[in-house]
């Protein structure tokens, strides 16, 4: 079942698109959920009914958005009350995968870097997908940045999968920026160079691993001397999906929900996918 977090925003029915296509190369169903915040109070709570009528306008005019883009889907809606946050992640730990818009109305994720965003996206269990607007191009191609790790690992196991149902090619990207205290002179230059190659050596003999595991998708590694925001954000414009562990050891980024996580929901040109 794929999860889709809708609010009647543009990019939350862009999401639910891109919801439906997963679903179609999944088999799977989708599930619709709006979320309103609950209203407390004598004079408030006469606010329910209205919630609650808009809550069910916004559902049906997704499951229409769903059900033209991929005729036959299993489609069902679901009205929650609740913190947004908490009632997507419950939804989560039930889905192959929840899909959200970038930006939202409010009722749903006024910011995905707010605390929607930053609540789901590497919390909760599967990937979390966001989607910024739709897109009529399609490249057969994925891009996921990959430093070596256990959280890169899982990422990558869920590119290989999706690159798989696609029937696209994958780009693995190691990226690696030097430390700030190389800039000082040239006496680093040797050490850093060293400490580059090392590394390069050790992730590209992890993903040799990965690539020996799926010989039926189509596979391509680069190692990129760079900050890790630039150079994914560059790799995404020719790129269906750009994907990256929750966590990384430092190429990918310390927290993919620090400056390289807010970096690539700022900048990506495609969809992104936060796996954890």
């Amino acid at each position: 079942m794929i999860v889709a977090g809708v609010d009647g925003s543009p990019s939350a029915l862009a999401a639910v698109e891109y919801a439906a296509a997963d679903a179609v190369r999944r088999g799977a169903t989708l599930r619709l959920v709006h979320v309103r915040e609950p209203w407390t109070g004598i004079r408030l709570s006469q606010l329910n009914e209205v919630e609650n009528t808009y809550g069910e306008e916004v559902l049906a005019t997704a499951e229409r958005r769903a059900r033209a883009r991929a005729p036959g889907l299993g489609v069902t809606t679901a009205l929650a009350t609740g913190g947004v946050v908490a009632r997507l992640k419950e939804e989560a730990a039930k889905a192959d995968a929840v899909v959200i818009g970038s930006r939202g109305t409010g009722g749903f994720a006024g910011m995905i870097l707010g605390s929607v965003g930053l609540g789901l996206a590497g919390h909760a269990p599967g990937p979390v997908i966001v989607v910024r607007e739709p897109s009529s191009s399609a490249y057969g191609r994925l891009v996921a940045g990959y430093d070596g790790g256990e959280e890169a690992d899982v990422a990558l196991e869920y590119a290989f999968a999706e690159a798989q149902r696609r029937g696209a090619g994958l780009r693995a990207v190691f990226s690696w920026q030097p430390p700030p205290f190389s800039s000082v002179g040239t006496m680093y230059d040797n050490l850093i160079h060293c400490v580059y190659e090392e590394r390069t050596t050790f992730v590209e003999e992890r993903f040799a691993a990965w690539r020996d595991r799926h010989p039926g998708v189509p596979v391509e590694y680069a190692s990129v001397y760079g900050h890790p925001v630039n150079v994914l954000a560059e790799e995404s414009r020719a790129a269906d999906l750009v994907i990256a562990g929750s966590r990384g050891l430092g190429a990918v980024g310390a927290a993919v929900l620090g400056s390289v996580g807010h970096g690539l929901l700022h900048h990506a040109h495609c969809p992104v996918a936060i796996v954890s």
